[in-house]
């Protein structure tokens, strides 16, 4: 039987975030698994995953609940190096008697994760609520798109969605290998589409390189950023819709840095349900995610904000109320408004609407203004209704005047 072992850290977190929908919600992070025979590494995979999945309740209604990927997720004793009958495959343990297995192929020159399966037991109560059914349920899908050439590791930082039955399961921040030639991953990286700007002519294979920089701390504050227009589109249809400037305020190792997302090297991506739309933003090597949440009253609000940088900075707060708004409706704000996350983290954001729910044709609903907004208009208002008013109280004192001095010549 295979030696397995799986060896947990916490890695630069992409742009993912891994939540319940009890509210038991936690910040995103790679955890990295390996798979041995004997002394012999074959498999080694680093990866954050959110599995949402639709369960059936009471009165054949359904309810979706997305199942968090923890750090103290396990490799299970099923995984295997294979041999020349049985192939490759990692089967990772979590939760109370969840599982998910990628299993793996090659050919003379690539290998590929033929089969993607996640197992989950409908009896956990804690996640479950209310189902209807108990017994665990399996799914599995032969179209995962992860695949690389051999002796490369295959590479995706983004978010990375792979459909299954009433299960969607949406990696990111992901390195895995199998059929490894060496004890560890491999230099060269087959990196994801999704990953290479598509300004740049793709390349097969990139080194990997771990040297990371923090922003460069700017000599003087940076000009207002530029506004980007951002969506998340599933199956040809845009379900969140955001477009705002953002500027990001990081004090980390005694230093503070203010910098500019730009939206020309910035990549959007999420991932859309019932309840919970997440936006992930990616400009180069800084992360960051937005997470909306809708209640019972058909209000959605921002409930948490993420950030990782490639010096090892995160941060991250699931307690938020900002940017609130009607199913339906956009939310907009105009004016510079701070987005408070941490201590430590904070983001500027200006000319800001964002619908993360019930977008209809691909465009933004009716938009509801900010507060801050709203002020900005009552402040002229305001201005003005005083300046008539003391235009008022001149006119009138000058009138009582003139009477009183025209009274005075009158004769007796």
């Amino acid at each position: 039987m295979a030696l397995l072992h799986s060896n947990k850290q916490l890695l630069f977190a992409g742009v993912a975030l891994l939540i319940s929908i009890l509210g038991c919600l936690t910040p995103v992070f790679a955890v990295a698994f390996e798979v041995k025979n004997g002394n012999n590494t074959c498999i080694m995979a680093e990866l954050s995953a959110n599995i949402s999945v639709k369960y059936a309740v009471a009165n054949k209604q359904m309810n979706t609940v997305l199942v968090a990927l923890p750090d103290n997720a396990t490799v299970d004793n099923s995984s295997t190096c294979g041999n020349d009958t049985v192939a490759p495959l990692l089967v990772v343990r979590f939760g109370d008697g969840h599982s998910l297995s990628l299993n793996f192929s090659r050919n003379a020159s690539d290998y590929q994760v033929d089969t993607l399966s996640v197992t989950l037991n409908l009896s956990d109560s804690a996640v479950f609520v209310n189902s209807s059914t108990k017994a665990p349920i399996t799914v599995s899908s032969n179209s995962t798109g992860i695949h690389a050439s051999l002796n490369t590791t295959y590479r995706c930082m983004s978010a990375t969605h792979v459909t299954l039955t009433d299960v969607n399961v949406t990696f990111s921040n992901m390195r895995v290998e199998a059929y490894l030639p060496a004890a560890n991953f491999s230099k060269e990286a087959t990196v994801c589409n999704a990953d290479i700007s598509t300004s740049t002519p793709a390349p097969k294979t990139t080194p990997v390189t771990t040297a990371t920089t923090a922003p460069p701390a700017p000599t003087t504050a940076p000009t207002n950023p530029t506004a980007g227009t951002y969506n998340v589109t599933i199956s040809n249809e845009t379900c969140l819709l955001a477009k705002m400037a953002l500027q990001l305020n990081i004090t980390y190792q005694n230093k503070t840095t203010v910098f500019n997302i730009n939206p020309v090297t910035t990549v959007a991506s999420g991932v859309c349900d019932t309840n919970i739309s997440t936006l992930f933003l990616r400009d180069g090597s800084t992360n960051l995610t937005f997470m909306f949440m809708l209640n019972d009253t058909k209000k959605f609000y921002l409930s948490e904000i993420a950030v990782a940088t490639s010096d090892g900075f995160i941060a991250d707060n699931k307690n938020l109320t900002y940017l609130r708004g009607t199913l339906g409706r956009s939310y907009m704000c105009s004016a510079e408004q701070t987005l408070t996350v941490t201590s430590v983290f904070s983001i500027n954001a200006f000319h800001l609407q964002v619908q993360p729910f019930g977008v209809s044709s691909g465009k933004f609903g009716t938009a509801e203004e900010c507060q801050l907004d709203e002020d900005n208009m009552l402040i002229p208002i305001i201005v003005g209704a005083a300046l008539a008013g003391l235009v008022l109280i001149v006119l009138i004192a000058y009138l009582i005047g003139r009477k009183r001095s025209h009274a005075g010549y009158q004769t007796i």
